[in-house]
């Protein structure tokens, strides 16, 4: 009897210690996020940002409510320069195309899972090794970007030329949309969506995915899949990322070559309603 009693006396104090230190984890955290928020707005960030033409595309409303994402994003995020220094203007063009994404989608906000964001000065060249029928070849391929569960790797040279130019392609929407897919725990192409949206999502998406591959593998006849292009043949998550990057730069064409993609695309991210 005392030994059981014991337990659950134990139990009892591991269970108020757990809630104690999650109590105390949320208070601070949410102690941060204020201290985060109540930063007068500078000036320098609205400078940097209105040379941005997506940022331009915004109303009101939503400046306001994407100033505030980007400087809990830049607050809580490590910037790391590889051979280049950290400047406030990479911070905020980074943070903003990642903010972006999730202007209008009820998800995680500014990438709880999102640690740090390496930033190379130019496209990194990347050694590769592969196997066909048992034959091993090395070869190089250039990275602008890259990202993991808890790391986004970005080429500032081509970053900066994305987000002050646009045209089909900005490697930070397309690193941010793997970290978006990332989010339900596997990179397939498929963000966290209600239940009901996901067997639209699949169907719609996997029918476009699997003409481009059909089309990439002949690689003639390209017609309108000449918009989102052969890189987006490479994986459904590749897929994703590519007509994510199409979704905010080539709005119009999207929807006039792509309808039911387009369609799909901004139900999850809400842009054009």
């Amino acid at each position: 009897m005392n030994y059981y009693f014991a337990l659950l006396l134990l139990m009892i104090s591991i269970g108020l210690t757990l809630f104690g230190a999650y109590f105390i984890y949320t208070f601070y955290k949410q102690k941060k996020l204020q201290n985060i928020l109540a930063q007068p707005i500078r000036k320098e960030y609205i400078d940097i940002l209105d040379n941005i033409p997506l940022y331009g595309r915004l109303n009101e409303k939503e400046k306001q409510q994407i100033y505030k994402s980007i400087l809990i994003f830049i607050n809580t995020k490590e910037f790391v320069g590889i051979n280049i220094g950290v400047t406030e203007e990479m911070k905020i063009v980074i943070a903003f195309h990642a903010c972006l994404l999730l202007l209008h989608v009820e998800l995680v906000s500014c990438y709880e899972n999102l640690a740090t964001v390496l930033i190379y000065p130019h496209t990194m060249v990347a050694k590769q090794v592969s196997a066909n029928g048992g034959i091993y070849t090395k070869g190089e391929f250039f990275l602008e970007g890259q990202s993991a569960s808890d790391t986004v790797i970005v080429a500032w040279h081509d970053a900066k030329k994305d987000a002050y130019h646009l045209h089909e392609n900005n490697v930070m929407l397309h690193e941010f949309a793997h970290e978006i897919d990332f989010l339900d725990g596997s990179a397939d192409g498929t963000p966290p969506l209600p239940y009901s949206k996901y067997h639209e999502w699949a169907k719609v998406l996997s029918q476009e995915f699997n003409k481009l591959s059909k089309v990439a593998l002949r690689n003639r006849d390209w017609g309108k899949y000449k918009l989102i292009g052969s890189y987006a043949a490479t994986n459904e998550a590749e897929f994703f990322a590519v007509v994510t990057e199409r979704y905010f730069e080539k709005s119009e064409a999207l929807k006039k070559h792509f309808p039911e993609l387009f369609k799909e695309l901004n139900s999850f991210y809400k842009v054009y309603i």
